[in-house]
């Protein structure tokens, strides 16, 4: 059943998430528009992705190929579209011309896969770095990151490296997994300057409803929000996405 939702209530919402992000940013010393707010479409039904659109949402997510596709053929440009579920190698066809950035890369063999699927002018992804260790979240350890880089620096320009994606603990006090943010932060610093000739890392796709002000705080450029801009109640974060 579809969230009974107002176009003037999703604004209200976006424009208290956009408030809290400016006031990060500015604690954390960042200048304003350094982090875009990226809308989690999963949660979505038509009527209420249409609203999105109409209070100047401009960025979504996506989890699962079909649905980017049927999402895309009913809203076109209306957005900039990202990928920010768990990609199977088979589904790198449909995905890979459809999106501006990809940001759950997480084995060689799916960068090799998208250099051969990936369209003229090659595509854009983040790689998913599993930095809590917690055994049900997908990415990769700290120790193999520069295996992935390696791997797309040999696609010839197919596939570049834009940065980084990390999905924190489920916990209530978002103080408890700043730790996460911080450590995605220091690996892409880490990388950045040997890498620079090749990629300039400078994305980082960290945070989520309940914890973005302190994963901005610690570097987010994106970040990703469910929910919330449809529920009165306040965030309760997912394990998959927001």
């Amino acid at each position: 059943m579809t969230t009974p939702v107002t176009e003037a209530g999703i604004r209200e919402r976006l424009d208290r998430v956009r408030e809290n992000l400016a006031g990060a940013l500015e604690r954390s010393g960042r200048g304003a528009g350094e982090t875009r707010v990226l809308v989690a479409s999963k949660y979505y039904a038509p009527e209420q992705i249409g609203a999105l659109a109409a209070v100047g949402a401009d960025l979504l997510g996506e989890n699962r190929a079909e649905d980017l596709v049927q999402k895309q053929e009913m809203f076109g440009d209306a957005f900039e579209w990202h990928f920010i579920g768990h990609l199977q190698r088979r589904k790198a066809k449909i995905v890979a011309p459809r999106v501006r950035l990809i940001h759950s890369v997480d084995s060689v063999r799916l960068v090799e896969e998208l250099a051969g699927r990936a369209p003229e002018g090659g595509i854009e992804v983040l790689f998913q770095v599993n930095v809590s260790g917690e055994e049900s979240k997908y990415g990769v350890g700290e120790d193999e990151v520069e295996r992935l880089l390696e791997a797309a620096a040999g696609t010839g320009g197919r596939v570049r490296a834009r940065g980084f994606m990390t999905l924190a603990p489920l916990v209530e006090d978002p103080e408890r997994v700043r730790y996460v943010f911080a450590k995605l932060r220091t690996i892409r610093d880490r990388l950045r300057g040997s890498w620079s000739p090749h990629f300039d890392l400078s994305e980082l796709s960290m945070g989520m409803s309940s914890d973005y002000e302190v994963a901005v705080e610690e570097g987010a450029t994106v970040v990703r929000i469910g929910r919330m801009l449809i529920e009165e109640d306040g965030p309760v974060r997912r394990q998959d996405g927001s």
